[in-house]
């Protein structure tokens, strides 16, 4: 019987920490409201890593991590075609297009990048498989997992943060009121500018951030950005219901430490046992 429950109970850090520690094999999949992702372990290192709807072709992560152009990306996805990542790899290197060395670090980028993703995920299910291993023509690491959990707390305490100054997304932006300061003479970054140009009573962050094409952290940091410059203000949005805060990450607040660190040792045992 596999490993299973919700990341509001156990968080992708509690979850990495017992996979190092148990030293396990096989395949965290884990669902969250709108993807799904697949983290594969081998001896409890991270081998293999991706999305449900991204593609996670070798030619498809080179020419995302800067290693192919635009038109090397579609030459060799023209050519390449069913050949296998591993084939592909084999195929470049032969014909001096990269090296393997910088084949492994664009895979490595990528995998990890996958995992961080899922520090951002505030709820979702989870399941350990161990019987599901990467598929046979995909290329694999092996990544420690210290780093990966220590980068990921701090990014969840980051978004703790941002939920504690931000907590609805369903609230509306204005400007401030300041004499004499003319936002066009502020320096902002090219994301700032684009959540500048949605501010509106009538607009909640919302909506700009699906306007914007961002994430509910990527606007949240924004945002915040733009509150601490002193630059606009959080009011309630004009003839919008404002909607319950959003759960908060991690276990129950009336859970003691020593039930959590029982917690973790029984799931350490069962995990181990699987």
């Amino acid at each position: 019987m596999a490993l299973k429950g919700n990341l509001r109970d156990f968080s992708p850090a509690q979850l990495l920490h017992l996979i190092n520690v148990a030293q396990k094999t096989g395949t965290l999949v884990v669902e969250g409201p709108n993807e799904k992702a697949f983290v594969s372990f081998r001896d409890g290192k991270l081998a293999y890593a991706r999305l449900g709807e991204e593609n996670g072709h070798l030619a498809s992560i080179l020419h995302r991590t800067n290693k192919l152009n635009v038109n090397q990306y579609r030459a060799i996805r023209e050519r390449a075609g069913n050949m296998s990542d591993k084939e592909l790899g084999l195929l470049l290197i032969n014909a001096r297009y990269i090296t393997q060395q910088e084949i492994l670090t664009s895979l490595q980028m990528y995998f990890v990048g996958v995992v961080n993703r899922l520090f951002t995920w505030a709820e979702g299910f989870f399941r350990f498989e161990n019987e599901l291993l990467p598929p046979e023509d995909k290329i694999t690491v092996r990544i420690n997992l210290e780093n990966i959990i220590i980068e990921g707390s701090r990014k969840m305490r980051e978004q703790e943060q941002l939920l504690d100054e931000i907590p609805s997304l369903d609230m509306a932006l204005k400007f401030t009121d300041r004499p004499g300061t003319n936002i066009r003479n502020v320096n902002l970054s090219v994301d700032e500018w684009r959540i500048v140009s949605y501010v509106n009573p009538k607009n909640t962050i919302r909506q700009i951030a699906n306007t914007a094409k961002m994430n509910d952290t990527e606007v949240r940091k924004v945002v915040y950005s733009l509150l601490q410059a002193g630059l606009v203000e959080l009011i309630r949005p004009v003839g919008v219901p404002v909607q319950p805060l959003p759960s908060r990450i991690g276990l129950p607040a009336d859970t003691s430490k020593e039930d959590q660190k029982s917690l973790i040792n029984r799931i350490i045992r069962r995990i181990r046992s699987i």
